[in-house]
């Protein structure tokens, strides 16, 4: 099993240069981009049955073992990670192919994006397998290289304004990540995740926290989690609508990622605990209150975005097996139903020639379908039983109460209030864009939306909706993959058999 490690970063790479050779047959792009994510999804749901049955899998690049050379650890954490990643890809990909059906090349150049994409796919796929703090560092620069260039597809004004302050801020953020890395690297001798869990326990508390901080403030960037979320709300409303989608689910999610692999592996015992509590706060709160003064679909939806990355961060915070295995679930969740989201923002632009509140309306009853895509993921989104938004809430905020203590109950009010908010948000949403009287002009031509656009979206809708019915499996793989993030022992012992080296 451990041949199959690699192949979620190397089948997307191969296919990026396959598609790159193959700019003048736009078919045959799309026909490779296609295979090479199904097939780095069913990949991925080996590796996952693997991990959940047997144990971490571990595979040393190039026959060189820790920790001189790589490795990448498919444990469940990282294993149900590129899971929910390659489904959602696949299916942005497929939108986006429908997408480029209706719009003009100059708009979305498929010679430039799908190879781009590709790469993006596989730079995520490489965070989420890295067995070391320098192979992390590397996955991040790939996606982050192979962004830059899909959120100013177009090459329009707004783009290029909104896309430098992305491009300013990753830089920012990937300087402080380097910086992080060369201080533990000064601190331990050693990059390897695996190794570190050992070496860093024997370091003073103070430089143990200084490492922890550095590392936690390069993640939070990444991960969009307030005060230094404010680049996100500006920079991902003008990319293309599959653009924006896959930026929602994936990248602030592999920050969040990054945030639970080193707090339970490199930092237990909660030094940070309650800055992160602090910080999961204000991220709901103010995320949220951002979300209700916006008329626009895509800022809204971005404010959401930013609100709920603090759930998760809420759930790593509580230092519980129960609050780990919430943030768990919340992020599988998240990562489909924002993505979701995205998608029917971009079809209520193809219907209706603008994401403003203002100027749409009467949506339900031109477009029924649409209607009923944006209803299901919104309710989701605000936790409105029996879906999973409200089962992974639920959760969380169960874990909050068990945990006790002040800063934690009042952890479960402001989870509380932010569903509420957001299904008046949802609730807005709906009553403008879709309930009151059409606001389409006399005359106007009917857009009809492209079936593989509509179909790649129904086909996220009934994910959302298999996650709720599925969510008694989910929960015992988030309570499993918790645990073993706990113990670290075996993610330590899958990487060195035999014991440190």
């Amino acid at each position: 099993m451990g041949a199959l490690v690699p192949l979620p970063v190397v089948v997307p790479l191969f296919g990026a240069a396959l598609t790159l050779l193959l700019a003048g047959w736009p078919r045959l792009q799309r026909a490779i981009s296609v295979l090479c994510l199904g097939g780095t999804l069913v990949v991925a749901l080996v590796l996952l049955v693997q991990a959940y049955r047997h144990g971490p899998v571990v595979v040393a690049v190039g026959g060189w073992p820790a920790p001189v050379g790589i490795v990448l650890v498919a444990d469940q954490l990282a294993a149900l990670m590129v899971v929910v990643s390659s489904a959602v890809t696949l299916c942005v990909l497929l939108y986006s192919i429908g997408q480029g059906r209706s719009e003009t090349s100059e708009s979305t150049p498929v010679s430039i994006f799908h190879p781009t994409y590709l790469v993006l796919t596989a730079g995520v796929t490489n965070a989420f397998l890295a067995g070391d703090l320098f192979n992390l560092f590397v996955g991040f620069e790939i996606l982050l290289a192979a962004s830059f260039v899909l959120i100013t597809l177009g090459g329009t004004e707004t783009r290029i304004r909104t896309g430098s302050t992305y491009v300013v801020v990753s830089i920012l953020s990937s300087m402080m990540f380097l910086t992080a890395v060369g201080l533990v690297y000064a601190a331990t001798g050693t990059l390897n995740l695996a190794q570190l869990a050992q070496r860093l326990d024997d370091l003073p508390d103070g430089v143990r926290l200084a490492l922890e901080l550095t590392l936690l403030l390069a993640f939070a960037i990444k991960a969009a989690v307030f005060p230094l979320s404010a680049w996100l709300p500006d920079s991902y409303p003008t990319a293309p609508a599959p653009v924006t989608a896959v930026f929602a689910g994936l990248l602030t999610k592999v920050g969040v990622y990054a945030i639970i692999r080193t707090e339970t592996l490199l930092f237990p015992g909660g030094q940070a605990d309650t800055l992160l509590m602090v910080v999961a706060g204000l991220t709901m709160v103010v995320g949220i209150l951002g979300a209700v003064a916006q008329s626009d679909l895509k800022r809204l939806f971005s404010f959401t975005l930013v609100s709920h990355i603090g759930y998760m961060i809420f759930g790593v915070a509580l230092s519980t097996a129960a609050g780990l295995s919430g943030a768990i679930f919340y992020v599988v969740h998240h990562i489909t139903i924002q993505t979701t989201l995205f998608l029917v923002a971009g079809l209520v632009e193809e219907r209706a020639g603008s994401t403003d509140l203002r100027r749409i309306g009467g949506l339900a009853r031109v477009a029924p379908l649409l209607g009923v895509l944006f209803f299901v993921p919104a309710m989701n989104l605000a936790g409105v039983p029996p879906f999973s938004g409200f089962l992974g809430k639920l959760g969380l905020l169960q874990a909050g109460v068990a945990a006790g203590g002040p800063l934690p109950g009042v952890l479960v009010a402001a989870g509380t209030m932010t569903s509420l908010l957001t299904l008046y948000v949802a609730s807005r949403v709906w009553n403008i864009a879709f309930w009151r009287a059409p606001r389409l002009a006399t005359g106007e031509p009917v857009v009809q939306l492209p079936k593989l656009m509509v179909g790649a979206t129904v086909a996220l809708v009934a994910l959302g909706l298999a996650l709720t019915v599925l969510a008694g499996p989910l929960f015992d793989v988030t309570a499993d993959a918790a645990a073993d993030l706990r113990l670290r022992t075996p993610y330590v012992h899958a990487v060195f058999p035999g014991g440190e080296p």
